[in-house]
């Protein structure tokens, strides 16, 4: 892999802390669970998802004690140092919880602001996509790049439902509008998965409503590096505060805006999301 060298060190450190928080799911997968929930009935959380956090976030300051840190189940701790890692310790807790096998760790590290590592390990299939900025997008270690379906009538798009109601009402609309003018639909549960099958040509495009950074700041590094075009609903530049997120292997980008028609919606913003 071609990792720039001042990058090669918290590379080493996310893949570790990655690895770790897999061999927890691992460990626990199929057992008795300790299951509570966040903002919603369904927004779940297991005792798993906060044993991986605390183990993620236990290498990161071992190895840099004054770097901050965004994760789901801690929020944001420290500040200042212009190294902020986000993580999500199990993207796809509600599949682990029901046994059903897509689920992931998503660590990434933004520096001054611009995301420069990603790591995605499938818990599950021990697929590890990695990217850091400049240095292309790898799956276990070869590179990956986006599909080269220009046609959306032939595109396999992916997406996923916000735990909000009425967000995800929403996004049956936009499922509708998207429906007869694509191959096929797919939701697997893990958006962190979700962008790095774009990445690697699995899907021709994903889409979502009100994402957090920790769902994506992992994949959508890997899925640029692969090639792919990232932007909000309306074709503007991605922000942690957008409510809408539509990418694409770049050549049905233009006219996956168009039929997903995310403007003719008045979105709103789920309590918690960043602004």
């Amino acid at each position: 892999m071609n990792i720039n060298a001042n990058l090669r060190a918290f590379f080493d450190v996310a893949l570790h802390a990655a690895s770790e928080a897999a061999r927890i799911h691992q460990c626990h997968a199929g057992g008795v669970l300790e299951i509570d929930t966040k903002s919603t009935d369904t927004d779940l959380v297991t005792q798993v998802d906060k044993a991986s956090e605390a183990r993620i976030r236990e290498i990161i300051l071992d190895a840099y004690p004054d770097h901050t840190i965004l994760g789901e189940e801690e929020g944001q701790q420290g500040a200042g140092s212009g190294y902020r890692w986000i993580v999500d310790p199990l993207d796809g807790t509600l599949n682990y919880a029901k046994g059903f096998p897509i689920y992931s760790v998503s660590i990434a590290l933004e520096i001054d602001g611009v995301v420069q590592v990603g790591v995605v390990l499938d818990s599950v299939k021990n697929e590890l996509f990695t990217a850091t900025k400049g240095g292309g997008a790898f799956l276990n270690g070869r590179p990956i790049r986006v599909s080269a379906e220009a046609n959306l009538k032939r595109a396999m798009l992916l997406t996923g439902f916000h735990y909000d109601p009425e967000s995800a009402m929403q996004n049956v609309t936009l499922l509708a509008n998207i429906l007869p003018r694509c191959l096929a639909i797919r939701r697997p549960g893990s958006a962190a998965l979700d962008l790095s099958y774009v990445a690697c040509g699995r899907a021709d495009g994903f889409w979502e409503l009100a994402l957090k950074p920790w769902d994506i700041a992992a994949g959508l590094l890997i899925l640029e590096e692969a090639g792919g075009k990232v932007t909000d609903g309306m074709g503007e530049p991605y922000a942690w505060s957008s409510l809408s997120l539509v990418t694409s292997n770049s050549n049905v980008h233009e006219v996956f805006l168009e039929a997903l028609d995310v403007g003719s919606l008045e979105l709103h913003r789920p309590a918690g999301q960043p602004t």
